[in-house]
């Protein structure tokens, strides 16, 4: 989590260096297009501080009040950035649709070009490394700055080639287009990171993938006349958890059934890091066993 914090530094630095840079470009050119670009790199700026935030209390431990962790937080900090990138978004729309009604000429666009293409270097350089971070460690907040990051980038790369064409041709209308387009970009982004945070605090299940491979170990391990079934799971932040009925013998004994527990629990906890399996016995020729879950009637018999 240490490791975590230090990426989050990182991008706190590089949203004010870019906001910096982006601001100057902005005001020596007056593009509206660079307007954007600078808005944008505010909102990095304040989604990094949140991230920053959101981390440091989803390391809490667990506690009385809060037995499963504090993971979920992860959840909201990302779905507060998908918020802001779609209000920067809608910035960006008024902006440029205010600038078609009533063109100015750019000045300066040499000199903006290049902060604006420095800003941009800087930008996809954090958001490859959030990202690669981020998946590597599970992290829907890193992934989520990441993402934005690289909103950031192809937004510089649309508005720095609309600018090299009003350079070209001097056709100044180009400028505004380029901010519409890329707003709308933003807003596509800005949906899949809400919907993401939305499926999080719903408790959606685990990938197919995932599912797979968790039955598959399970399944590997199970002794002659035991099978398993209502299997549950859902992800929290960086941690994952399952539960599911084991169903055993109805004359084996507690310890037994309690062995089988402990192995298959310990198989999954060391093929799938970061999963926590709960299992529940129950006796395998009681009627009561087949009745008490919801979930059996979308599962298909083992």
């Amino acid at each position: 989590m240490k490791r975590l914090h230090r990426v989050v530094y990182w991008s706190i630095a590089a949203a004010l260096f870019t906001l910096c840079l982006k601001t100057l470009a902005w005001y020596t050119t007056d593009s509206v297009g660079l307007l954007s670009d600078a808005l944008e790199s505010g909102i990095n700026l304040l989604a990094a501080l949140t991230a920053y935030f959101s981390l440091r209390y989803a390391a809490r431990p667990v506690d009385s009040t809060h037995t499963y962790g504090h993971e979920k937080i992860e959840y909201f900090s990302s779905g507060l950035e998908g918020v802001l990138i779609a209000l920067a978004a809608l910035g960006i729309l008024r902006a440029a649709v205010f600038r078609l009604i009533s063109p100015v000429p750019l000045e300066s666009l040499g000199i903006g070009l290049v902060v604006a293409g420095l800003a941009l270097l800087v930008n996809l350089a954090t958001a490859r490394y959030l990202l690669y971070v981020g998946r590597k460690h599970h992290s829907i907040v890193l992934e989520a700055d990441g993402q934005h990051l690289m909103t950031d980038v192809w937004t510089s790369v649309a508005v720095l080639g609309g600018l090299g064409l009003v350079l070209l041709t001097d056709w100044h209308w180009i400028d505004p287009i380029f901010a519409v387009g890329m707003a709308l970009h933003i807003l596509g982004t800005a949906y899949s990171l809400l919907r993401r945070s939305f499926n999080g605090l719903m408790d959606h299940a685990l990938s197919a993938e995932e599912l797979v491979q968790l039955r598959a170990i399970i399944t590997a391990l199970l002794e002659p006349g035991t099978t398993f079934h209502a299997v549950r799971t859902r992800r929290a932040g960086t941690r994952r958890f399952a539960d599911c009925h084991l169903l055993v013998p109805g004359d084996w004994s507690v310890a037994r059934g309690h062995e089988l527990v402990e192995r298959i629990e310990q198989a999954v906890a060391e093929r799938m890091p970061g999963l926590e399996l709960t299992l529940h016995l129950e006796p395998i020729d009681a009627a009561a066993s087949y009745t008490d879950s919801a979930l059996l009637q979308f599962e298909e018999p083992m």
